[in-house]
């Protein structure tokens, strides 16, 4: 029997904490992940190298991977020392040695995930250096995914400069074939909705047949969602691929214990108010469940809930 095709699109934590339990599903992942990121050894990488950075890629690839946890931890192993290593992650500068090899970042992902037995296709949304821009409200552009969040002002739109970087046609081709199509979870501006800005892929989006699901964050994101409903984020997707697109959004009801509550709040964040009536009117199917884990010191979507509730789509 033919296994269901599933395509994720996202970059951050929340996507690799999805993806380990997605994989343990009969299903074909491809996995198009963001490459906006221009902080940390990302960034000097990126800056230095000229290519794409390589982070979230490196956490995907680890997520999907079928190795021993040894090689796990290599791949992940942080220098913390060292004049020109100091930072560096040694999976991050393998991404960027492959790509030197093969001449293609993309190409050096591939490679990769063959010595990682990735479980899945990772595909870069661009195989290009990008930068992230940001239009305020109030008319302020500022340029850099880690800069945004730090003017905490309201965000009107994102968009890519250059602005119409070749698109990779792994991506169109993964959102066109997919059964199920997940956006998220991770930062709306900055982790989702940069991947759909890179020329092809709206159009992608507007012709797919799959049934497109977001995943909403339990809390707001300071300088990022300040304020913001479930259909404030639907509605912030929608606008920037310039059509009705979200089929349904995954919500949690679990309660979040108040000491979290409180830590949260003292970090500017709130609780994502959930809006029925505007979600019923814009015709977004409500798929509401218990989804978080809870350790020490951490609220984190659980991975295979969320996978569960997902495959149940299918």
């Amino acid at each position: 029997m033919k296994k269901a095709n599933v395509c994720v699109i996202g970059g951050g934590t929340g996507l690799s904490v999805l993806l380990r339990g997605l994989k343990t599903f009969p299903v074909e992942i491809s996995a198009i992940v963001t490459v906006a990121d221009d902080g940390g050894s990302s960034g000097r990488l990126r800056e230095e190298l000229n290519i794409p950075p390589p982070g979230d890629i490196r956490n995907v690839l680890v997520a999907l991977s079928e190795v021993e946890p040894l090689v796990e931890e290599l791949f992940q192993h942080r220098f913390t020392n060292g004049s020109g290593l100091i930072g560096h992650s040694l999976g991050n500068l393998l991404l960027a040695g492959m790509s030197n090899i093969t001449g293609d970042f993309a190409q050096g992902v591939q490679e990769i995930s063959n010595v990682l037995n990735v479980k899945g296709k990772v595909i870069p949304a661009s195989n290009e250096h990008l930068t992230l821009m940001a239009e305020f409200i109030d008319g302020t552009i500022v340029a850099g995914e880690s800069k945004i969040p730090a003017i905490g002002k309201q965000i009107k739109r994102v968009y890519l400069e250059p602005e119409y970087p070749r698109p990779m046609t792994e991506a169109i081709y993964a959102i066109e074939q997919a059964d199920l199509i997940v956006l998220g979870p991770g930062s709306l501006y900055t982790s989702i909705i940069p991947n759909l800005l890179v020329p092809g892929m709206k159009e992608a989006m507007i012709r797919a047949k799959g049934t497109k699901v977001y995943i909403c964050n339990v809390m707001t994101q300071p300088g990022e969602t300040d304020g913001y409903s479930v259909s404030d984020h639907i509605k912030a997707i929608d606008s920037h691929i310039g059509a009705k697109t979200v089929d349904a959004v995954l919500l949690n009801t679990q309660k979040i214990p108040s000491d979290f509550v409180k830590k949260y709040e003292e970090e500017g964040s709130s609780h994502v108010e959930v809006d029925t009536d505007n979600l019923t009117a814009m015709n977004v199917r409500i798929i509401a469940d218990e989804l978080l884990t809870i350790t020490q010191d951490v609220l984190r979507h659980d991975a295979m809930k969320v996978s569960q509730r997902l495959i149940s789509l299918l």
